[in-house]
């Protein structure tokens, strides 16, 4: 599943880019401005760093953001207890969350 939702975001970035795109008003065209989806690019390149980390706790995240499956589910998938999952789960947000706040720095 997050292989395929990773391809999707990409490909919508590769047409947000103008390929194959006629130029369009605004009038015609009011729901241009739709809320963006999360950067799922931005979230696997985060994801593939916390593996080469922690695997298991790139595992958590996938299995239960993108798998769906709850703490107990996750556990038995990795053969862990459900009190690991929560913690590597709540771990791994944090490391994610910082990993996907950094700003890109600027050149001077």
């Amino acid at each position: 599943m997050r292989r395929i939702l990773v391809d999707f975001a990409r490909s919508r970035n590769y047409l947000k880019r103008g390929v194959g795109v006629r130029p369009l008003s605004l009038e015609k065209s009011p729901d241009i401005f739709q809320r963006t989806d999360p950067d799922l690019v931005a979230l696997d390149d985060a994801l593939n760093a916390l593996a080469a980390i922690d695997p298991r706790k790139s595992q958590v995240i996938e299995l239960r953001f993108f798998g769906g499956l709850t703490a107990e589910e996750t556990a038995e998938v990795l053969k862990v207890s459900p009190d690991t999952v929560l913690r590597d789960w709540k771990l791994a947000k944090v490391w994610l969350h910082r990993e996907l706040s950094r700003e890109v720095p600027h050149d001077a």
